[in-house]
Formats: C-alpha cells, structure tokens, sequence
C-alpha cells in the first residue's frame, strides 16, 4: 500500500519541520511544507495530496480555515486542523469547512497517526 500523501500547511518553520519528521517517522511522505494559505491552495493543486494538515492561523491574507475550504472544496482533500487555539468562534468557522479532525498544539505523535488514519479512512469510504 503506497504511503499517504500530507500537505503541511504551518508558519512556524520549527513547528513545520518537527510535525514533518514526525510524519515520516509514522510512514508518511510529506509532499509539501507551506506557510501561507495561498501557497496552501497552490501546492494542493499541483501536488494533489491525500490529506492535508492545516493550521488556523497563518501568515498572508487568507487564514487556515479560508485555505482549508479551498483545498477540500476544488479538490476534495480531506483537512485536519492544527492549532493552539480552540475558542468557540473559530470552531464554528472551521465546522463549516467539513473537517476530517482537529488537533490541538501540543500533541503526541500517537494522536497525529490515530486522527490521519481515521480521516484517510473516512474519506476513502465517502465518509463526511
């Protein structure tokens, strides 16, 4: 079975280069790593991931949540959100994009594998 194909999309480089050795480690390919949610979109589409990790804040003029609804809605990628915030607005906003999970900053490793695995799955089974 060939490896999941992930798209991070995260502004802190240290984040993105510690959640990228810990996909591989898990058996993942990364694909791409980005920091804006207009290079978010643009990798999705040339690179047409199998999931793709998204943080809620990021750096330029469109947020996670905007570039998540891109990315699932043009290309029907599944998205699983990662932030370190969890207020109730921004739940309701990221809700509205269909998402396949929602991690919170900090995580272990165990719970990345055990959310993507569960997303890939839904996702495969047509599963919303």
């Amino acid at each position: 079975m060939p490896k999941a194909r992930i798209l991070i999309v995260e502004d802190e480089g240290i984040i993105a280069q510690d959640i990228r050795a810990s996909l591989q480690e898990l058996g993942y390919e990364v694909c791409a790593t980005v920091a804006t949610g207009e290079e978010a979109v643009r990798k999705a589409e040339t690179e047409r991931p199998d999931l793709a990790l998204v943080d809620v804040v990021l750096q330029g003029s469109m947020d996670g949540i905007e570039a998540a609804h891109f990315i699932h809605s043009r290309f029907r990628v599944p998205i699983v959100y990662l932030t370190a915030y969890a207020d109730e607005k921004m739940l309701e906003r990221a809700k509205m994009t269909e998402p396949f999970g929602y991690l919170i900053k900090p995580f272990r490793d165990r719970e990345l594998h055990s959310t993507l695995e569960m997303a890939l799955f839904r996702h495969e089974m047509g599963v919303k």
